[in-house]
């Protein structure tokens, strides 16, 4: 009996935090090509690295919306990659410059690399948001 009212309490507890819907947009994809990629992370220990949720979508010529619900409240970073070889990953030159489209949360771009998790950071609280993102090819 103890255990099922720990249970009881757990998942009220845990129904109790809030959770969002995050629309994102993903606009100027420029072909058919592949997959779009698109990966939510909690911090900057894992971002890049391990996304906390994540969608593979295919590739549409445009603008693309892909949808994630029950988000808990917190502060992500966003990260989108046109995969076009489908190879689950972003493909770069020799220099480390990448061959395939790219996008993170506000737009952000970093000096010589990805940007950090704080510049491409956000909130989500209880609230559905919508978000854009720009594809970006080298």
């Amino acid at each position: 009996m103890k255990n099922i009212i720990a249970a009881v309490i757990y998942f009220a507890a845990y129904a109790a935090q809030g959770q969002s819907t995050l629309e994102v947009t993903v606009l100027n994809v420029k072909d058919t090509t592949g997959t779009i990629r698109v990966g939510i992370f909690r911090n900057e220990d894992t971002f890049l690295k391990e996304a906390f949720l994540g969608k593979v979508v295919q590739a549409a010529k445009g603008n693309i919306t892909v949808v994630f619900e029950g988000v808990p409240d917190g502060t992500y970073a966003l990260s989108v990659i046109h995969d076009e070889n489908r190879n689950g990953e972003i493909d770069s030159n020799l220099i480390g410059i990448p061959k395939e489209g790219f996008a993170f949360s506000n737009d952000a771009m970093g000096m010589f690399g990805p940007p950090s998790f704080e510049k491409s950071g956000f909130a989500l609280k209880k609230e559905a948001k919508k978000m854009k993102v720009t594809m970006r090819y080298m």
